[in-house]
Order: C-alpha cells, then structure tokens, then sequence
C-alpha cells in the first residue's frame, strides 16, 4: 500500500498498488511523491485506476495542481521530447447532422447559433486549404465530415470516393500527410482509406462509457470503439479522444484515459468544452483553467507515450494561461481554425512554442508496450 501525501488536508487515501515509502506534510514532501510517481511511469510501470483518482482527489490548490504539472511535464520530456505535433483541420461538410450530440452545433437536432451549413466542399478548395495549412507549419491536414458516417451512406452519394480521390490529390501535390474524420466506416472503406494514403483517422470517444448517454443518444460508446478498433485493423493510426467540460466527474475523466490507453490509440485530442449557443451545453459553464491543466497532466500521467494534443477550446478556455497546457504533458496541437469557431493564428502558435523552447514538427510515435 502506497499512502499520497498530503501538503494541505487533514485526511489520506490509501492506494493498493506500489512499494513506496509514505510521506507526509508539505509541499516540498508532496513533490517528492510527484516525482517518485513520475519516476515510476518513466521506468514503464504504468498509473494504477486507483492511483490516478486518488491524484484528483488530492490535488486541489493552485501550488499542488502546479507541482502535479511539473511532474507530468517529465514525463512528456521523458517519453516524447519536445517536439510539439501541429496539425490542421478542415470541416468538409457541414451542418445538417443527423447526430445528437448535445456539444455539437452541427447537429440537425439542436442547430446551434450562426453554425454554417453546407455540403462536400471541393476538391479544389481543399487542396488550397491544405497548402495553406502546410505553409502555417501543419505536417497533417484532417478532412472532417458531419454525419453518423460512409457505413451507413448511399453508395450513390460517390462522397466517399470523391475523399479518397482528395486525399490522393493532396498526396501528390504537397508534403502535408491527410487525415480523415468521416465517422463510421466498415472494414473495406478502412482499407480503401489507408490504400489512398490516410495513415491517421481521428473518432473520439468523447467521454467515458458510463457518462456517453448522457450526451449523446443516437449511437453508441460501443459503436465508436468498433469503429477504432476497424480503423487499427486496417492498419490505421487512431486520433482519438474526448471533451473536457461537459459535466462529467473526475471519475469519468479517468475511466476515458484508461480506455484509451486499453485501445493504444496514438494521438489523444484533448478538446475542452467552448459551449456553442443553442445547444443542450450551450449554458454549462467553462472549465477553470487550472482544472483543465489538472486534467491534462493526468491525462498524460496515465498515457505517457501518446501524442497528446490541445484540440478546440484551448483559447477560450485557458486564455493568458494557454502556454501552460504545453508545460503540463501536451506534446500537440491543433493549428488554425476549428470545426465551426476561430483559432489564434499559426503566428501566435509558433510564437509561443518557441518561448518555451519548444519546436513545432511532427511527433513520432512510440510503441505503447
């Protein structure tokens, strides 16, 4: 039994799992924890479920959330260095979605203020939006779709095909590595993705399986772990991840950690709620910045070797305090604009990885085992 030291509180939470010493009192002595702790995930001795909600339990104040930082800041130097994976998006369609998803305002169900509609954009105005973005310093370009999904499209449309032929496109005229985010795919449309040249598919979990009915209703957790699991066996890398903010516990947050590290997903999106007016989260309230951070470094305490990415939200959420997200496990970053807000320009991003001494490129992926 390893008993967490506590610097401020009167109480201690037993955690069944590693032959530490217990320490007790202040916050030099809980640091020290922190390190051992980081030294452990370091040396390949994963983070228990236990031990990671005993560390949401006890790390509160600005001062422990900070230290808890500075732990998982060593192991992303550690497992992943400090190359910082920018990447860019572009919403090929919009709007009109026959998904419920109650953080969305692309759905049909709940259409949120000011959110664009339309359909396939052109294989044109793709391309250039991909070589804008390489130019920004992006070395991936995701095609993000509206829609359940091409598993369950009209085999008519020829909209899938007409994403294969663009990825291609972009393949032969520029440098940028395409992704996809298209939504639910059979096992043949996995394969004719990663024959095109998509050696990364983003699907997000979004949320843990227990709170996942609470957001959405029209499909299922299951249905996106399918999905991921279709994606890998075709040899794909899986971009997944989830939402913070949605009123989920800490708990939930764990659970959705854990269950990416169980898939050995490669890239996590760390997305943290912005809320679209007029939709069922419209009102929920913005994470404090400092429990983001808190979220982020467990996150990465409990995936040392993904490439863990800021994704939307970030500006809004984190505002002055955004640079501190790439000091507490964050090894990534969406560049640019989102699906359906704005982002700080590619100038400011590069701009602030370099005061951190940080390099903006493409992240290499690590085996997870």
């Amino acid at each position: 039994m390893v008993q967490i030291p506590l610097s401020t509180h009167s109480h201690e939470i037993n955690v069944p799992d590693h032959d530490q010493v217990p320490v007790r009192g202040t916050l030099p002595d809980f640091q020290i924890w922190l390190n051992d702790l980081a030294d452990q995930i370091i040396a390949g001795d994963p983070i228990s479920r236990s031990e990671a909600l005993a560390l949401t339990q006890q790390v509160n104040t600005q001062d422990e959330i900070m230290l808890l930082c500075q732990a998982a800041d060593r192991v992303r130097q550690a497992c992943c260095g400090n190359i910082v994976d920018l990447c860019s998006i572009i919403n090929v369609k919009s709007g009109n979605c026959s998904e419920n998803c109650s953080f969305c305002s692309q759905s049909s169900h709940h259409p949120g203020e000011n959110s664009p509609v339309y359909g396939l954009k052109s294989p044109e105005d793709i391309l250039a939006q991909a070589k804008a973005a390489e130019a920004a310093g992006a070395k991936r370009f995701c095609l993000v779709s509206q829609g359940r999904g091409p598993k369950y499209s009209s085999p008519k449309s020829g909209e899938f095909e007409q994403i294969l032929a663009t990825v291609k496109q972009i393949l032969s005229e520029t440098q940028i590595k395409p992704c996809c985010a298209l939504g639910e795919v059979t096992p043949e449309q996995a394969t004719a993705l990663a024959e095109a040249g998509v050696t990364r598919y983003n699907h997000n979990l979004e949320a843990s399986e227990n709170f996942y009915p609470q957001i959405v209703s029209s499909h299922s957790w299951r249905d996106r772990i399918e999905t991921v699991k279709t994606l890998k066996n075709a040899g794909i890398q899986a971009c997944t991840g989830g939402i913070l903010g949605m009123g989920e516990t800490w708990e939930d947050r764990v659970d959705l950690a854990l269950a990416l590290r169980e898939l050995e997903v490669e890239s996590v999106p760390l997305n943290l709620l912005n809320p679209r007016e007029g939709t069922p989260l419209g009102d929920q309230p913005k994470l404090d910045p400092y429990e983001a951070l808190k979220a982020i470094a467990i996150f990465r305490l409990i995936l040392p070797k993904q490439i863990l990415r800021y994704a939307g939200g970030r500006e809004a959420v984190m505002g002055e305090l955004q640079s501190l997200g790439l000091k507490s496990g964050l090894n990534a970053m969406l560049i640019g604009h989102y699906l359906t807000t704005l982002g700080q320009s590619p100038e400011q991003d590069q701009a602030m990885l370099e005061s951190l001494g940080l390099e903006g490129g493409e992240a290499p992926v690590h085996s997870q085992s």
